[in-house]
């Protein structure tokens, strides 16, 4: 394990990962497997600091995966209520690896770029369940992470590679591109022995602008510096 990377356990009841360009409004179906945007909201839960960005590298499908529609009841725009289905994945649970970076387009926190130290916090943050609750794609999918045993095994250990079609990966902020507008990249994953290897974003073809952005600013007294956690 590289002294940047963490790897976890995530596991929930459901999870609905969806298509931005879809999600929309009326029936919701999920994706087969998260997307790389879901699960780098899943890490960034457990640790995370304006001055780093995390990468995923990879996701172990653990268990089967199996769906269920429910009928649901959201609200709609002009206010009451409508009725949906929306498609679920049931009973998840993932191994996923992830890597953090030092965001360089934020020069104000070079002071904040120092690697063992935002590792241990990551690693205190994830012995403890995560700092933030996490969900698996929408707020009603609750999950649960957790440092691995090492005896995790995928369902799919003896399965060849799956080719999963085109599908969203993740968006690109304005803070990570330095341009003024809100990014979705989209990747054609492949599944090998339950192993799903993520891509990097600059390495997605396929881009869609979404809408015009402007980056957050974080001023100096609303940040507290790494060493002063340890």
């Amino acid at each position: 394990m590289k002294p940047n990377q963490i790897t976890f356990k995530v596991s929930g009841r459901y999870a609905l990962f969806t298509d931005p360009l879809t999600k929309i409004g009326g029936e919701k179906s999920t994706l087969m497997i998260p997307t790389a945007e879901a699960l780098i909201g899943i890490t960034s839960g457990i640790y995370w600091k304006p001055s780093i960005k995390w990468r995923i590298i990879s996701a172990t499908v653990l268990n089967e995966i199996k769906t269920e529609s429910k009928g649901i009841r959201p609200i709609k725009y002009d206010g009451g209520n409508d009725l949906s289905y929306y498609t679920y994945l049931k009973d998840v649970s993932y191994l996923v690896t992830a890597q953090f970076e030092f965001n360089t387009l934020r020069d104000d926190l070079i002071d904040d770029f120092n690697e063992d130290k935002h590792y241990q916090i990551a690693k205190r943050s994830l012995a403890k369940g995560g700092r933030r609750d996490v969900f698996l794609g929408v707020r009603e999918c609750q999950a649960y992470v957790e440092a691995p045993t090492g005896e995790e095994k995928s369902c799919y250990h003896d399965t060849e590679t799956m080719e999963l079609g085109l599908m969203f990966h993740s968006f690109v902020y304005p803070d990570q591109s330095g341009k003024d507008e809100l990014e979705a990249l989209f990747w054609r994953p492949t599944m090998e022995k339950g192993v799903i290897n993520f891509c990097r974003q600059e390495d997605c073809k396929l881009r869609k602008f979404v809408k015009k952005m402007e980056k957050k600013d974080f001023r100096a007294e609303d940040i507290t510096f790494a060493e002063d956690e340890l």
